[in-house]
């Protein structure tokens, strides 16, 4: 009769799938955005208009009242602009803003001019009068003048004294001969079509990523098309302007509306073929990308630029687009995190087995291009030094809890004794984190990322030493159990707001359960055993 297995015998093949699976994934996710993707090109690189903000570089934003913008780097950005578009919108005439009109009429371009509307009336009144001024003192430059942006959106005005503002500027240019307009989403058109009876045309905003039920990309320019045409049959005889659309390119993902790079190529190629064949006047957004939007909008609000920050074309207009043309730099991550973990295996005789080897590759393979993932994150969500060196403290945290979590499995994988189990108290940090960060996500988590480098290796960590580890069955502390079972219902949570459609979201979830499962695994282990225990003392 033969020996019946072991029960570690049981759970190895398991652990090695997990580990080879681990592996295989980080390798072939960053293999994927390095591919090039074909996309249908568009006939020309010229755009007719885009919005123009110069707030790209460190430190710089709007929201501070002390900035300003000098005529020097206005002009050195409309002399660059000037090759690709035929207007420029902006939002302010403060902070400098006003050179503008004078600065593009150097250039050729016209002016799509924006007066900013707020809260305060005392601010609203000397935009209103700087504007006007302007308008007045270039009025063959301008292609219309916008005053305000999503007010009626941000809840700043009403709809009686926005239109009260409004017309406070069309009869102060009226001279001039200058349309005046509101932009806004085009929900609040629809939802206040009085304010169509102050502005000579309607101007409209259709971000389909950012759409109450987003709207993938495949899917995205049918949407402006319905919507263009909606608007158009809600306000008859109106002439309708596309104000401001467009696709990120980083951050999070929005059910199946996934802010990528070729996501944003994709869309702003196919808008460009529609909007030439249709004859409907529009406006990307944006020229640049701008940082400081990230405060207000997480990682994902400071990415519409067709331009990065370094005044760099993001993609071109023909041709094939990749991702990340970097993406050999997920492998070498890999590679040196498969040799730091050997390395940290090496001082100790038992771990230099084969099995022992190979199992220390895998897991650190898949920690350095789960690290290298973290860390191209990072690279576009963090905002300041204070989160680059808090992020980076976690990083480092993970990958010396992965370090130690695969010596202990590489170990077991190696047919060694069993030795002391991992500290329970280090998981419980790891898991409060984790539930932390789900509440964040599930109760407030429009703009925030799903930070899956840092957590995937720990989380995987502790699931293969609680499967690997038969012999030790030490009851989790209530605390630990009860973070296991709230930590993957937050993480459902995220799956239901994203109905289903998001990868990040489920990868979430599955960092949850395994973090949560090593708990639940000790759970039954030790339940199993205090019952054996009971039985026998009974007989």
């Amino acid at each position: 009769m033969s020996p019946s297995p072991s029960p570690l015998s049981r759970v190895a093949p398991l652990a090695w799938l997990i580990l080879v699976a681990a592996a295989l994934s980080g390798g072939l996710w960053w293999w994927n955005v390095g591919r090039p993707v074909p996309l249908a090109d568009t006939p020309t690189a010229h755009i007719a208009c885009v919005s123009y903000a110069p707030f790209r570089k460190p430190g710089e934003t709007p929201l501070d009242p002390r900035a300003f913008v000098s005529p020097e780097r206005i002009d050195a950005d409309l002399r660059a602009l000037s090759q690709r578009f035929d207007c420029v919108r902006t939002y302010s005439q403060g902070l400098g803003l006003n050179a503008v009109p004078q600065i593009a009429q150097r250039y050729g371009m016209k002016v799509l001019m924006g007066i900013w509307i707020g809260r305060d009336p005392a601010g609203n009144e000397r935009e209103i009068q700087l504007g006007i001024a302007t308008a007045k003192a270039y009025p063959d430059v301008l292609r219309g003048v916008i005053v305000g942006n999503e007010v009626l959106l941000r809840g700043e005005q009403s709809s009686t004294s926005l239109a009260a503002y409004v017309n406070q500027v069309r009869d102060a240019i009226h001279d001039t001969h200058v349309p005046v307009t509101y932009a806004d989403v085009w929900e609040f058109w629809l939802r206040y079509p009085q304010m169509a009876n102050a502005v000579d045309y309607i101007t409209i905003h259709i971000l389909p990523y950012w759409e109450d039920e987003p709207v993938e990309p495949k899917d995205a320019l049918q949407h402006v098309a319905e919507v263009y045409a909606h608007v158009k049959a809600s306000f008859p005889g109106r002439a309708v302007m596309i104000g401001e659309t467009g696709w990120p390119s980083e951050g999070k993902q929005r059910r199946g509306a996934a802010a990528s790079l070729v996501n944003e190529a994709r869309y702003l190629r196919e808008f460009l073929r529609y909007a030439g064949s249709v004859d409907m006047p529009y406006n990307v957004i944006e020229a640049f990308d701008q940082p400081w939007k990230r405060q207000q909008e997480g990682t994902v609000g400071g990415y519409w630029g067709i331009f990065d920050v370094n005044a760099q074309p993001k993609f071109a207009m023909q041709g094939p687009v990749v991702e990340e043309p970097r993406w050999l730099l997920g492998w070498w991550a890999g590679a040196a995190g498969a040799v730091l973990f050997l390395l940290a295996g090496l001082w100790r005789r038992e771990w230099r087995s084969p099995r022992s080897r190979v199992a220390l590759a895998l897991a650190g393979f898949a920690s350095g291009t789960a690290m290298a993932w973290q860390f191209r994150q990072m690279w576009f969500a963090c905002r300041n030094q204070t989160e680059w060196v808090f992020c980076g403290l976690i990083c480092l945290l993970a990958l010396l809890t992965a370090i130690a979590l695969a010596r202990w499995v590489a170990a077991r994988l190696g047919g060694l004794p069993a030795t002391k189990a991992p500290d329970p108290r280090l998981r419980f940090c790891w898991m409060f984190a984790l539930a932390f960060y789900g509440l964040l996500l599930a109760f407030d988590g429009r703009y925030r990322d799903f930070p899956l480098g840092m957590f995937w290796p720990p989380a995987l960590g502790y699931l293969l030493a609680s499967l690997l580890d038969v012999r030790d069955a030490v009851l989790p502390s209530v605390e630990a159990r009860f973070l296991a079972c709230v930590m993957p219902l937050l993480a459902a949570m995220a799956v239901v707001q994203e109905i289903g459609l998001s990868p990040p979201a489920w990868l979430w979830l599955g960092v949850n359960l395994a973090l949560g499962g090593a708990v639940l695994v000790d759970w039954r282990r030790a339940s199993r055993l205090q019952a054996h225990q009971a039985q026998a003392a009974d007989q």
